[in-house]
């Protein structure tokens, strides 16, 4: 992998990680205009890694308080903390238990850019359905056990290329009547231990392996977790203004190009 690659796909995969508009789609098409070979799994954790230490650093105080108060839960000490930080976590078991059993499912068949580029301009129109008729009037505050379940289940989906987790997990929340601040927001917390454990998987498939570039490696942490934490703090300063439509618009020619290379 060349330096041109390397700094493209690192810091597109920090910036696609959290904004609606998936990652699969970003990593598929530069690979087709420009024929560039898979960049293998070590990257894939390590742009992973990058990603985990910029949501870990733009929220490590309230990632902070909520560990605080889940350890304190452990011994009857019940907080609004508390019950978020159960929320986070019961949320992450759909997605966690549909990787296990459908992940080889989904690699060997739903890979496919047709398969992306349907996934990209069909979760795009419910985003933008989801934002326009949303009535955002719940925070992560009152936010309910069912809320949060459901968005966990609709992370589930996330596992077929080109839906984009932080897109469908915001869409859900916004069809739930989350403010859009709330429904990012939790949208990033979840990510963290999504990360975590799909990092940890790609990382056992690295096990044996020899002859690791660590000065590439080390560079796509870098990149990933600086676009990566750019992006974080621009997409929550400017949702409230900007809204999910220029996402959805983006999605949708995005889909299109994906379509015209896919049947072209």
């Amino acid at each position: 992998m060349d330096s041109v690659q390397l700094v493209f796909l690192a810091l597109i995969q920090g910036l696609t990680e959290f904004l609606p508009i998936s990652s699969s789609a970003h990593l598929i098409l530069p690979a087709q205009l420009f024929g560039w070979q898979d960049q293998g799994l070590a990257f894939d954790v390590a742009v992973h890694v990058g990603s985990l230490i910029a949501v870990v650093g733009y929220f490590h105080r309230d990632l902070w308080q909520l560990l605080k108060a889940w350890l304190a839960s452990l011994r009857g000490h019940r907080s609004d903390d508390s019950r978020l930080a159960w929320q986070v976590l019961w949320a992450t078991v759909p997605a966690g238990l549909a990787g296990l059993v459908f992940n080889d499912f989904i690699e060997a068949h739903l890979r496919s850019i047709l398969v992306i580029a349907a996934t990209t301009i069909i979760f795009g129109v419910l985003l933008g359905l989801a934002d326009w008729r949303g009535v955002r009037t719940t925070n992560m505050a009152n936010m309910s056990w069912k809320q949060a379940l459901l968005i966990g289940v609709s992370q589930a989906l996330a596992l077929i290329p080109g839906t984009s987790r932080s897109g469908v997990t915001m869409t859900m929340g916004l069809v739930l009547g989350l403010t859009r601040q709330a429904a990012a927001r939790f949208s990033f917390l979840l990510s963290v231990p999504l990360i975590v454990l799909s990092g940890g998987y790609e990382a056992v498939g690295l096990l044996g392996h020899s002859g690791v570039d660590w000065s590439s490696l080390l560079w796509g942490v870098a990149l990933s977790a600086i676009s990566a934490a750019a992006c974080i703090h621009l997409f929550l300063a400017w949702i409230d203004r900007i809204g999910m439509w220029p996402f959805v618009v983006y999605r949708l020619l995005l889909g299109v190009i994906l379509l015209w290379i896919a049947l072209g």
